[in-house]
């Protein structure tokens, strides 16, 4: 009897496709009544679990609006490109192609090539200007240099050739051209409020600083933010420029009427296949429209790869999160309510309807929250824009954008919330109604099943191998395995809650016992009774304290490690600086002759191009270098050289190599490094040493003179001056005076490591990461961490009404609640540290040789917002409902 009062609650054709494996063929009306009760149970759950739901929406809402907002200015970076305001008035510019690639054969697959662009101008040979002139349709054809000028007061400025003048369309205003090389043109925003025509003005162009006649005075035609500029005669500039075989590129104004693809074509056909300049085999190419703006700004497009791929690959966090952000909440969710479907199932309800009703409540769910989440997206993709956005790379707003951004982070939340719901549901749908009626009596199960413990354990063997396999790296291999490291262990600790959580209950259930008497006990043992609830707690609190330990820890360890060894090599005690135009090599042989300085070395910053292989893959690394003179070398710098000798770091042909990259490319004292310069120039100079401090001066010490004729502009940022112990004169003030011919905006101070470290300080763009990395991201993680608590307070009602009921008092279950909270944040906060300790320590021993560094007060910042967003979400929600759960109508 019983089994027959068993089986006639259970679906006849369930148990034949459990046994043949088949699909089930029910009649017409079957399937559309099964769909009816489905619908059913749907709107009364929605309506009786409104709270519950409530606080899934906010939850997948804020990760559908975090992916629209990634997605929004992921596209407006793929479309943006560097503004067109010098060449304004060009119809086409002809320069010099600034990427570099290299072409490898992975192990096992077929050759790839791989691109970078290059971070110093690459030039043209001036023959190819007669080319440009010759072709049909050019009106005609201008050579453009510039070069960094200073006015006596420091405003800085970009030096040009008065015929380039067309180019952005400046006319003259007042006065004349400049007629021989002690004339200039002055641009209005200069000369406001200075000097007239016919006045002079001191200029610092290249050496000592200079007294120029005012001829004229031009402005603009156009409405563009073209920088403030100062045109000499063409002989005057390009004898400043220093390379009077090579230009920087060609403007071309075309005759009436021909279209810019006709022009473009008719210059192509004239041009030659490579820039013509010795040691480049950079090609030549065309840019018309909106591409002049690349001309301009020849590292924008580089600087925007590298903002999409950090933002690729936070993206790619941001999504792992969402995702488990969204399974937790909706997992969560339906284990609230896994009586309730025991019973369902009891009683009848066959595991179809049941799936197709939980899909159906998340389904509408989930479309509530895409659609609010969609619209969120767009606000907030524009403050990430803003964040992003540049003078020299602003990023646009096309009207595809806003609408594809919300469809993206809308429907992406709307196809994973349903499956999501539906296989939380499975392990209390499957059952037999006879074993759902015990379940529906019993606790929520405590244990992980099979499947997730060996997935958990299994990825969290995968993180830490990962993180090990970090330390064996360098560059971006050691920081994507230990990237991959930390999401690999956040994910571990979520699938291995439950066991986790007991162990923090044994390690932390006793001393909450003695400290919080009654309520310590209460709060005890309602976590050991649902340790899948206290898993579930602190998961999201591990989430936000590993993902913004590992980003706010990467960089001040670099930072630390690089300053630190920068440091230890400098042994200068002064340094003199030039403003945004630096200052030109003679400022260094002026202050060696200054009374007291003992040494005085020039550093020339730059970057190199290494095409190396990383897992087999063609990798092209841009590596930040150094230019220094060795005459007197000793004296300021000690990069500490453990073979060869630096005063063999002269001429054209040699170069220092730090260890490591020494030891990674097998390479020592008389050998030969591949290398490119900043304009894509191949040399392979001989090494000549090899110094530990790579860390603090960068990988690569290049002689000044080597790299001199391959920047945009050859000025040192810094001199390094030491002087003499015990020196009668202040050796500041005799600098000082040395450098009194250079004009204005030089400055004397004493030296820091910062002023040699290889790692240039944090720019706006790299900052705009940061903020966008740890404050959105983590913002959505501590949202997170309130809705999931906020949904378990709210899954507890039934529990307080008891508790009350038999005696326990308003404060003794709020002091439980209090402890709770704490022991979910304690138990998190400590989690999330280790999870986030095994990827850091990887990455700072793979790049830095130390322990990670996190500043304190960072951390006590991310432990006191944790701990606000969990009592936000606990204590809140059971003060909000007071009045029925801690209030006297509690029974």
């Amino acid at each position: 009897m019983k089994r027959r009062t068993g089986m006639a609650a259970q679906d006849p054709s369930e148990t034949r496709n459990r046994r043949t494996g088949t699909a089930a063929r029910e009649p017409l009306g079957v399937r559309q009544g099964s769909r009816r009760a489905s619908a059913f149970l749907a709107r009364r759950s929605l309506a009786t679990h409104r709270r519950a739901w409530a606080a899934v929406i906010v939850a997948t809402g804020a990760a559908a609006a975090l992916i629209g907002a990634f997605a929004f200015v992921i596209g407006s970076l793929l479309v943006a490109a560097p503004p067109v305001q010098r060449y304004a008035g060009a119809d086409a510019v002809v320069a010099a192609d600034q990427k570099v690639s290299y072409t490898a054969k992975p192990w096992g697959s077929e050759p790839r090539t791989t691109t970078a662009y290059l971070p110093e101008r690459a030039r043209l040979d001036r023959s190819v200007l007669a080319a440009v002139a010759g072709a049909d349709g050019v009106a005609k054809a201008v050579a453009d240099d510039s070069v960094p000028v200073s006015t006596g007061d420091g405003r800085p400025a970009v030096g040009r050739s008065w015929p380039s003048a067309a180019l952005t369309r400046y006319e003259l205003a007042e006065g004349r051209a400049p007629r021989d090389a002690t004339e200039v043109v002055l641009d209005g925003s200069l000369a406001a409020g200075g000097p007239a025509p016919g006045e002079r003005v001191v200029l610092r162009a290249d050496g000592t600083a200079r007294t120029y006649t005012v001829s004229g005075i031009a402005r603009t035609g156009h409405g563009g933010d073209a920088p403030p500029a100062v045109f000499f005669t063409e002989p005057r500039l390009t004898a400043l420029a220093g390379h009077p075989g090579r230009i920087d590129t060609i403007g071309v104004v075309a005759e009436p009427g021909v279209s810019p693809n006709a022009l473009r074509d008719a210059i192509g056909a004239v041009l030659p296949e490579r820039s013509g300049v010795p040691g480049s085999d950079r090609g030549v190419r065309v840019l018309t429209g909106a591409e002049r703006g690349e001309a301009e700004q020849v590292d924008a497009l580089g600087g925007r790869g590298d903002q999409l791929a950090l933002l690729g690959s936070i993206g790619g966090t941001v999504l792992m999160v969402a995702l488990l952000v969204i399974a937790s909440t909706l997992s969560q969710a339906i284990h609230q309510r896994s009586g309730e479907l025991a019973l369902l199932r009891a009683v009848g309800a066959s595991p179809r309807q049941l799936r197709s009703a939980i899909g159906r409540e998340a389904g509408r769910v989930s479309a509530a929250a895409a659609l609010l989440g969609g619209i969120g997206a767009v606000p907030l993709g524009l403050a990430m824009r803003s964040l992003l956005t540049t003078e020299t790379l602003p990023l646009p707003v096309p009207w595809w954008l806003p609408p594809a951004a919300a469809l993206t982070g809308g429907l992406l939340v709307a196809l994973l919330a349903r499956p999501v719901a539906m296989l939380a549901a499975r392990s209390i749908t499957r059952l037999r109604p006879a074993a759902a009626l015990g379940a529906a009596a019993a606790e929520e199960p405590s244990e992980p099943g099979r499947f997730r413990t060996v997935a958990g354990v299994v990825l969290a063997f995968a993180g830490i191998s990962s993180a090990g396999v970090a330390t064996t790296q360098s560059g971006q291999a050691a920081g994507a395995a230990a990237s991959g490291a930390a999401m690999s262990l956040v994910i571990a600790v979520a699938l291995l809650g439950p066991r986790i959580s007991r162990i923090a209950l044994g390690v932390l259930g006793r001393p909450l016992r003695r400290v919080g008497g009654v309520s310590g006990f209460l709060a005890e043992r309602a976590a050991s009774a649902h340790t899948r609830r206290l898993a579930t707690a602190f998961t999201p609190i591990v989430l936000v304290v590993a993902f913004v330990c590992v980003q706010l820890a990467s960089g001040p360890t670099m930072e630390r490690a690089s300053g630190q060894q920068a440091s230890a090599a400098l042994r200068a005690d002064l340094v003199a600086t030039g403003g945004g135009a630096g200052l030109p090599a003679g400022a260094a042989r002026a202050v060696r002759e200054a009374p007291g300085v003992t040494a005085a070395t020039g550093v020339l910053r730059s970057a190199v191009v290494l095409a190396d292989r990383q897992a087999g893959e063609p990798v092209l690394t841009r590596l930040p270098v150094l230019g220094v003179e060795a005459r007197g070398l000793s004296g300021t710098l000690d990069p500490r050289v453990t073979a060869g000798d630096l005063d063999r770091l002269t001429g054209r042909d040699a170069v220092a190599v730090g260890a490591d990259r020494a030891k990674g490319l097998d390479v020592g004292p008389g050998d030969r490094v591949a290398l490119r310069l900043g304009d894509g120039t191949r040399v392979e100079p001989r090494v000549v040493a090899v110094y530990e401090h790579e860390l603090g001066l960068g990988e690569f010490l290049f002689p000044r003179e080597a790299l001199a004729g391959h920047v945009s502009a050859a000025r040192d940022q810094v001199v390094l001056i030491r002087t003499e112990d015990g020196a009668g004169a202040d050796p500041a003030t005799s600098v000082r005076e040395a450098l009194a011919p250079y004009g204005g905006g030089v400055t004397v101070r004493a030296a820091t490591g910062d002023d040699v470290a290889i790692a240039p300080p944090v720019s706006d763009g790299d900052n705009a990461v940061i903020v966008i990395g740890v404050g959105v991201i983590g913002g959505f993680a501590l949202l997170a961490v309130v809705s999931t608590l906020a949904l378990i307070t709210i899954g507890r009602r039934g529990e307080f009404r008891l508790l009350r009921m038999v005696g326990t008092g308003r404060r003794q279950l709020r002091r439980m609640l209090v402890l709770e909270t704490g022991l979910v944040t304690f138990a998190g906060l400590v989690i999330g540290t280790a999870v986030a300790a095994v990827p850091l320590t990887a990455f700072a021993v793979s790049l830095a040789g130390t322990a990670p560094y996190l500043p304190p007060a960072h951390y006590g910042v991310i432990a006191g917002a944790v701990a606000l967003a969990a009592a936000a979400g606990t204590l809140v929600p059971g003060a909000a409902g007071g009045r029925f759960v801690l209030g006297r109508r509690a029974g």
